[in-house]
C-alpha cells in the first residue's frame, strides 16, 4: 500500500508525510510549495497557468498533513448532561460516521447522547427536533442540515436556553448567530470544492470536461458547486458541459436517469463528474455500468465530500469512483461535543476548522473513515480533564 498523507484511515498507519505550512486554528494552508507565475488560483482569480498550479497543489494535498490535533485549550468538562443528535438522514454514511463520533466522545466526556433521525424531509427533521426540545436535553446537534430551514424549532430551543451546535449546518465553520448556532463543525467548504476541483485539472492534463451536481436546498452545497464551477472555468481547455440540481436524499432514484441523459447528451465529451457529496455516486453508478463505461473512467467521479464507507470502497476498489475530498468525521463527532461543553461553560466557540484531505486510490487503505493518526482524542480528553 502507498501512503501519501499523515492520516490513519481506522487502522491504517501512514508511513511518512511531509510539513505544509500552518495557518490560524491549526489548519495546514494549501498553498502549493511552488507557485507558478501568475500567482495562486482562488476562486475569483485566474493564474497565468492554471494547471500546473492545480498539479502542484494536488501534490501538495497528497503530500503534506497537519492541523488534526485539534484545539490547544478550552474548559474543563461540566459534569454528566444529556444532549441529542438530530440526523438529517441516518442513511447517510458521513452523517452516521458523525454521530458516531460523537457518541464515542460523549463517553470519555462523561455525557448521554439520544440519536433521532429526520428521515430525509424537512417534516422529518421538525419532528425530530421538536422531540429533541421536548425531551428536555442540556443540548442539541444538528447533524447535516442547515440551521435557517429549521429556525423556529431552534428559536424555541434558544428560548429554553438549550445550545445548538451543527455539522454541516450553514455555510461557514465557527459560530452562526443569525441561525441560532453556537458553533457549526464543518471543513472550509470553499477549500473543499477548491480540492476536487483542481484534481479535475490536474489529472486532465487541462482537458476535463465537467458536470457538476448539487442540492440548492442547502445553501453550503450551492456555495460548494459554484466554486468548483468558476474554478473549472478558469481552465481554458476545460468546460463546465452542465450545472446540475438533484436532490441528495433522493440519488439513488434520480441519478440513473440523470446520469443516462447526460451520458447520451454529451457523449464522449464527459469526462468528469464532480458532485458536492459522494452520496451521488451510489445511484450514478448503476447508469455508467449500463451505458458500459469503464469502471475507471472515463468519465471519471469526484466527490466534494463527506468521505464515507461506500465512497472508500469505490475508490478502493476502482469502482466508479476516482477521488473523494473526505472529512475527519470522527474527529469533527469529537468537535461538536468540544464545542457544546464549551457553550454550557459560557465560554466561546473554539475557532478551530479541521482540513479536508483528499482521497485516491494510492492513499485509501483498508479503513472505512478518514480517522487522522493525530493526538485529537488525546488532546481533547487532557481539555476536558482540566
Amino acid at each position: 500500500m502507498t501512503t501519501h498523507r499523515a492520516w490513519r484511515l481506522t487502522g491504517v498507519v501512514a508511513l511518512a508525510a511531509t510539513s505544509l505550512v500552518f495557518s490560524a486554528y491549526g489548519r495546514p494552508s494549501t498553498t502549493p510549495p511552488t507557485t507558478p507565475a501568475g500567482g495562486s488560483a482562488t476562486a475569483g482569480t485566474a493564474p497565468a497557468d492554471i494547471v500546473a498550479t492545480a498539479k502542484a497543489f494536488v501534490d501538495a494535498q497528497l503530500h503534506g498533513a497537519g492541523g488534526f490535533d485539534g484545539p490547544s485549550s478550552g474548559p474543563k468538562s461540566v459534569g454528566a448532561k444529556k444532549i441529542v443528535y438530530v440526523a438529517s438522514d441516518l442513511t447517510n454514511g458521513g452523517i452516521t460516521a458523525v454521530a458516531d463520533g460523537v457518541k464515542e466522545a460523549a463517553k470519555v466526556i462523561g455525557w448521554t447522547v439520544d440519536v433521532l433521525d429526520g428521515k430525509a424531509t424537512a417534516q422529518g427533521r421538525t419532528d425530530a427536533l421538536n422531540q429533541a426540545i421536548a425531551s428536555k436535553p442540556d443540548g442539541i446537534i444538528l447533524g447535516g442540515f442547515d440551521a435557517i430551514e429549521q429556525k423556529t424549532a431552534i428559536d424555541q430551543a434558544t428560548a429554553q436556553k438549550i445550545p445548538v451546535v451543527g455539522w454541516h449546518a450553514g455555510a461557514t465553520p465557527g459560530p452562526i448567530p443569525d441561525a441560532g448556532l453556537f458553533a457549526n463543525v464543518t471543513t472550509d467548504p470553499l477549500e473543499v470544492s477548491k480540492i476536487a476541483a483542481y484534481y479535475a485539472i490536474a489529472d486532465s492534463d487541462g482537458k476535463a470536461g465537467v458536470v457538476i451536481f448539487t442540492d440548492t436546498q442547502y445553501e453550503i452545497a450551492v456555495k460548494k458547486a459554484d466554486t468548483m464551477q468558476e474554478i473549472i472555468k478558469q481552465c481554458s481547455g476545460c468546460s463546465v458541459l452542465s450545472y446540475e440540481n438533484s436532490p441528495i436524499a433522493e440519488a439513488d432514484s434520480k441519478m440513473p436517469p440523470l446520469v443516462a441523459s447526460l451520458l447520451q447528451k454529451y457523449g464522449d465529451k464527459l469526462t468528469y463528474m464532480l458532485a458536492i457529496n459522494g452520496n451521488y455516486y451510489g445511484g450514478s453508478r448503476q447508469a455508467l455500468k449500463d451505458a458500459g463505461k469503464d469502471p475507471a473512467g472515463p468519465p471519471k467521479q469526484i466527490a466534494a465530500g463527506d468521505g464515507d464507507a461506500a465512497e472508500f470502497k469505490r475508490i478502493r476498489e476502482g469502482d466508479y469512483q476516482t477521488a473523494t475530498v473526505a472529512e475527519p468525521l470522527y474527529l469533527q463527532g469529537w468537535q461538536l461535543v468540544d464545542e457544546m461543553n464549551r457553550a454550557l461553560a459560557g465560554q466561546p466557540a473554539s475557532g478551530y476548522v479541521a482540513p479536508p484531505g483528499l482521497v485516491v486510490k494510492d492513499n485509501v487503505g483498508t479503513g472505512d473513515v478518514f480517522d487522522p493518526a493525530s493526538k485529537y482524542r488525546d488532546n481533547y480528553t487532557k481539555i476536558w480533564n482540566g
